[in-house]
């Protein structure tokens, strides 16, 4: 995955990306987890989020949020993490004008920012939330949810309470127009630790009931260079 830099609100962003080989391919965005506990997007379900829409035969790119690896600036408490978004995605935009749609993935933190992106960009199209932190984030923003996504969570995570993020499951499903998938790993921690094949099967299972890109069977994802 070839490193690319782009300006960003606070100075330039580092990332990966990988380009799509095919024409005019849908976009995806990876956001990782809080900068402030170690998060970057070399984060193992940040990557295996990329490999895995990179191998949908999505355009894809992950960055290292401001203050974060080579990424100029300072943590912001979310607020410039999500400008810094917004950048990343103009910055795909840019390089492929003809794409027809966008998803988001984050992994917690990552999903709180990427939840607040997608309320603002009418061109995704659907999310992946991993471990949205419903038990210490604000996620009343979502009224209402503008998409349909998957959202899935570990039964022993320790750091965001399952129940919390079921009682935010309950509150979407109310909307009506969208579908809330929502999956839960019972033996998973927050950072599912010997569970992200079952996780990445998830994500593609999801996307194949979606018809989105190119289908991926369980288990079958193919490789993508570091």
């Amino acid at each position: 995955m070839p490193e690319v830099i782009f300006n960003g609100p606070a100075g330039r962003l580092e990332g990966r990306y990988s380009h799509a080989k095919t024409k005019n391919a849908p976009l995806a965005l990876i956001l990782h987890p809080n900068p402030e506990y170690g998060g970057t997007m070399n984060n193992k379900i940040t990557y295996m989020m990329h490999q895995a829409f990179a191998t949908r035969g999505f355009s894809t790119l992950r960055f290292n949020f401001r203050g974060v690896g080579r990424s100029q600036g300072l943590f912001d408490n979310g607020e410039g993490e999500l400008s810094d978004a917004a950048s990343a995605l103009d910055w795909m935009q840019e390089l492929n004008p003809n794409a027809p749609f966008v998803w988001i993935a984050g992994f917690s933190f990552g999903a709180w920012i990427g939840m607040q992106l997608l309320m603002r960009r009418p061109e995704i199209e659907g999310f992946i939330s991993i471990s949205p932190p419903a038990n210490t984030e604000d996620f009343t923003f979502l009224a209402p949810c503008p998409t349909s996504g998957l959202i899935v969570q570990g039964g022993r995570d320790d750091v965001v309470a399952e129940q919390s993020v079921a009682d935010l499951v309950e509150r979407l499903y109310q909307q009506k127009g969208i579908r809330i998938d929502y999956r839960v790993i019972e033996e998973a921690n927050h950072f599912f630790h010997g569970h992200t094949d079952t996780l990445i099967d998830y994500l593609h299972d999801h996307l194949n009931q979606m018809n989105v890109g190119r289908a991926i069977a369980p288990g079958q994802q193919e490789s993508v260079a570091a």
